[in-house]
């Protein structure tokens, strides 16, 4: 039955999940907490170490929920559940994308769906800046520190250097404070 339920979850994430990692965080968090897989920190931390390491987020995740919910086949059915939908997405695609995507129906989707995904994404930020800055009712200054930190480290980085931090750099500074502030 857990296979089933990893199928069947991870294919959801795969189908609905727009705008790629970030903007399918929602469904995954969903997802895993309607199944009982993780608990909302342990997601978290696990959004965390995905960012971190290499590949998809989304791969990341369900490779991992599923090794620790059936193991090893767990993770293999949950992983290829999450990329199925998009490989045979993109299969579709390539086929006919020469003749459709001129077409002004799909371009009035494809222009109706950015600010859908841009919407989703910062929603998910700041839910997550949110989740950690406040514990319970208490300010955790820590985070909250490190939060405004990073965030007046990208300020600086654009107007001294005239571009932002990197996604690697922030990725190294984040880690560096976060085993700082809190190890």
């Amino acid at each position: 039955m857990i296979y089933f339920d990893l199928i069947l979850g991870f294919l959801k994430v795969g189908c609905f999940a727009f705008g790629g990692a970030y903007g399918a965080i929602p469904l995954i968090r969903d997802v895993v907490l309607n199944y009982g897989w993780l608990t909302d920190e342990e997601l978290t931390y696990m959004i965390g170490v995905s960012e971190s390491t290499p590949g998809p987020i989304m791969v990341n995740l369900a490779t991992y929920v599923g090794s620790t919910q059936a193991g090893l086949p767990g993770g293999i059915l949950a992983t290829l559940a999450v990329v199925l939908p998009s490989f045979l997405i993109i299969l579709l695609i390539t086929a006919i994308l020469g003749t459709v995507i001129r077409h002004p129906y799909v371009q009035a989707v494809l222009r109706g769906l950015k600010p859908c995904i841009i919407g989703i994404i910062l929603a998910t930020g700041l839910y997550m800046t949110a989740g950690h800055c406040f514990v319970g009712q208490a300010l955790d200054v820590r985070a909250a520190g490190m939060t405004l930190g990073l965030a007046g480290g990208m300020a600086v980085s654009k107007k001294c250097f005239g571009r932002k931090l990197s996604p690697i750099a922030m990725i190294v500074i984040s880690a560096a404070a976060g085993v700082f502030a809190y190890g």
